[in-house]
């Protein structure tokens, strides 16, 4: 099964496959090691059986997590091609759900680039000022403070913010992929990189 990376186009979906499917092996493992000590000891007081028990932990993590992306929302195709057009050399990042205690803000494409967050979200009953407040939040806690965050829901005015901002990455010489590329572990992460780590 092939494996696509957090903010790229269709990671919602691989990483629904891969959860599942390695919730049912982790099932099938804690079962089968139930059984063998019955079968193996004609009792449930076994070794096997505290195996079988402590295995249940990571199975229980693994379904949760699979439940999370069964209900995460995935960007649309058209959405993708529309955005795709647009995009220029600005770094776009798909499906993210972006997590928090009260409610989760699926947000289908969005971009960083010059003290701008510009997001994108099919999800048209979404709190917005809610979202862009939570956003603002999380990267003003990794040091990132003075940044403008809009979230639309109109895809074509958000393609239009992305031809602005596009020109504004020629005017200025901005490279959005070689400043991901330069990022070293133990340093900072990149305001796009944070909000991969606060989503699902």
């Amino acid at each position: 099964m092939k494996r696509v990376s957090k903010g790229s186009f269709g990671y919602i979906k691989a990483s629904r496959q891969f959860t599942i499917l390695r919730t049912i092996i982790i099932f099938a493992f804690c079962i089968g090691i139930f059984v063998l000590g019955l079968v193996l000891n004609h009792t449930n007081k076994n070794v096997f059986s505290i195996i079988a028990a402590l295995g249940c932990l990571p199975t229980g993590w693994s379904a949760v997590n699979m439940i999370m992306f069964l209900r995460a929302k995935t960007c649309s195709e058209e959405t993708y091609k529309k955005v795709e057009e647009h995009k220029g050399n600005l770094l776009i990042q798909y499906e993210l759900e972006m997590t928090s205690y009260d409610t989760n803000y699926p947000i289908a494409a969005a971009t960083v680039l010059d003290k701008n967050v510009c997001c994108y979200t099919e999800q048209k009953d979404m709190d917005i000022n809610d979202c862009e407040k939570h956003i603002h939040t999380q990267i003003m806690q990794s040091g990132y403070s003075s940044y403008t965050i809009k979230v639309f829901t109109d895809l074509d005015k958000f393609v239009n913010r992305l031809d602005q901002l596009e020109e504004l990455r020629r005017e200025k010489k901005i490279d959005p992929q070689a400043i991901e590329d330069a990022w070293q572990p133990g340093t900072v992460q990149t305001c796009a990189s944070v909000l991969r780590s606060i989503s699902l």
